[in-house]
């Protein structure tokens, strides 16, 4: 197959694709008669072919996807006027602990922002596909330990967490995912903060919560020395920031 056919084979499958598409995977289009090289040399020159258009190819975690630029948003949104989802600053801090001092247990995240982490704010960052439990830490309870996942990388258009700005404290981290647009599909929803949370970066005040509307704190179960996992790590905590702790009933849930 010559390089114009490839070109136009690789295009196809890959606008018709709903995920984004690793070159493996590739590959069993041309029944492995075109190697990892050469079907990268042609991705190269469909980046050519769309560089300018309003809708580009590009690399990201799982894979290779066209999306439409940023640009592009402002005309879109008025196809699609729904608002993007919202997400509070709790919720957006402990995804940035998360996503830059990985991997972390609930008590190292509970120690950098001085308050309690609720587990409602965990499960939505599971539920979302941002977040997962990738093994236990060797200390007493074996807490959990958390690191982020392709998807989180693959919304954010990246391919891997070296390409996170470097910050310093999570609030700066918070603000920076809030303003980064996180691409679940074609329309690229943007990932904001609700308006009415203003805390000061990387510290809850109690006036600040008490603006949040209460849920009640589910209690959290404590680990059962044993428990089966696939992975098991013995890394020490990240550094954290000492601060006195105060109780957190920060309950959030994802506005759509």
């Amino acid at each position: 197959m010559n390089t114009t056919d490839a070109k136009r084979v690789l295009e196809t499958a890959l606008i018709c694709s709903q995920q984004p598409m690793p070159v493996r995977e590739m590959r069993v289009l041309f029944n492995d008669e075109l190697g990892a090289d050469t079907i990268k040399s042609v991705l190269a020159d469909l980046q050519n072919d769309w560089a300018q258009r309003g809708v580009e190819l590009v690399h990201v975690a799982s894979g290779w996807r066209f999306q439409s630029r940023p640009a592009m948003r402002e005309y879109l949104d008025r196809l699609h006027p729904e608002k993007p989802p919202k997400y509070t600053r709790a919720v957006l801090e402990t995804l940035a602990i998360i996503a830059y001092r990985q991997p972390v247990t609930r008590g190292d995240m509970e120690d950098i922002r001085g308050v309690t982490i609720n587990a409602l704010i965990l499960k939505q960052l599971e539920d979302r596909g941002w977040v997962e439990v990738i093994g236990h830490r060797e200390a007493p309870g074996r807490p959990a330990l958390f690191a982020t996942t392709r998807q989180f990388l693959d919304d954010l258009g990246i391919e891997s967490l070296d390409q996170l700005p470097m910050l310093s404290s999570p609030g700066e981290q918070a603000n920076m995912l809030a303003s980064l647009a996180m691409p679940t599909d074609s329309m690229q929803p943007e990932l904001g903060i609700e308006p009415d949370l203003t805390m000061q970066p990387g510290l809850a005040t109690e006036p600040e919560l008490a603006a949040q509307p209460a849920l009640p704190l589910q209690p959290e179960e404590p680990a059962t020395p044993g428990e089966p996992h696939e992975a098991v790590a013995a890394e020490a905590p990240p550094n954290s920031l000492p601060q006195e702790k105060a109780a957190d009933d920060e309950a959030e849930a994802v506005e759509t």
